[in-house]
């Protein structure tokens, strides 16, 4: 047997084996698609179908009751309280208001960034300082000008983020602005 013939009897018996696979399939469709018996499927919705039956014949489980421990037992000193948690202070209605000076709290971003605005008395007579944004001006050149160091404009942006609004980098033209002390 040549080279050629043993090619062309692979090349049979793939055939052959194509034809019996497709008859087979075209059995099972005849049969409703019910898998060959002793197949996998077969074992798995057997074990499915008893672990059902068994969960409906088992009665309930009671829920276990778990002792509270008392001051004296020996699990209440092993387990420490739970630490109570803080409740944060709701904003004002004031605070709220679009364009109302934003003051950093101890739990903002700002806070950690921007070192706090000195507070003023109720009796403080000081006026507090404004710049009207002009066209072109941006906030570190602002914070150079009127506060004397570029990299201010944090603080300002802080002070201003209701004026200026989510993106320091767009300033409008008109927009008043409050200048820290």
């Amino acid at each position: 047997m040549g080279l050629f013939d043993f090619l062309k009897s692979d090349k049979k018996k793939a055939h052959d084996d194509a034809e019996k696979a497709a008859e087979q399939v075209q059995q099972q469709a005849g049969e409703g698609r019910r898998p060959p018996s002793g197949s996998a499927a077969d074992a798995a919705s057997a074990t499915r179908a008893t672990a059902e039956r068994m969960a409906a014949a088992a009665p309930p489980r009671p829920v276990p009751a778990t002792p509270t421990p008392t001051p004296a037992s020996a699990a209440h000193k092993a387990v420490p309280a739970a630490p109570k948690p803080t409740v944060m202070p709701k904003p004002s209605a004031s605070a709220a208001a679009p364009g109302s000076m934003h003051t950093p709290t101890p739990h903002s971003a700002a806070h950690k960034a921007v070192p706090a605005a000195p507070v003023r008395g109720p009796g403080s007579t000081a006026r507090k300082r404004t710049y009207t944004v002009r066209p072109g001006d941006s906030l570190p050149a602002i914070a150079r000008h009127e506060l004397g160091n570029e990299a201010r404009w944090r603080e300002l942006y802080a002070m201003n983020r209701g004026a200026v609004g989510s993106n320091p980098d767009l300033v409008r033209p008109g927009t008043v602005l409050t200048l820290p002390g």
